[in-house]
């Protein structure tokens, strides 16, 4: 199953795990998975639409699903998947 490495911010929803592994044929799919696993993780991640909130990047092995295909972007058992909240300052 792909890793899937968990921003500090969601870490109190995956009982503080820093990396989880989840089943899916796509982004999509491991989103709805790691959601039945830890429940409220899907609604920090994405919007009530269900895309990826604008402020979450989703990388698989570096490259970010936006430049890829999105939600519908295949995922692999040796992929890792990095969620990664964006930090705004000034």
């Amino acid at each position: 199953m792909p890793t899937v490495l968990i921003p500090t911010p969601l870490r109190k929803l995956t009982n503080e795990l820093e990396e989880v592994s989840a089943a899916g044929a796509t982004v999509g799919e491991l989103l709805d998975n790691l959601d039945r696993a830890f429940p409220g993780l899907k609604d920090r991640v994405c919007d009530e639409a269900g895309n990826v909130r604008r402020f979450v990047n989703i990388f698989i092995n570096g490259e970010d699903i936006r430049f890829l295909e999105e939600k519908a972007t295949p995922v692999k058992d040796t992929d890792e998947i990095s969620i990664v909240p964006a930090i705004a300052g000034g």
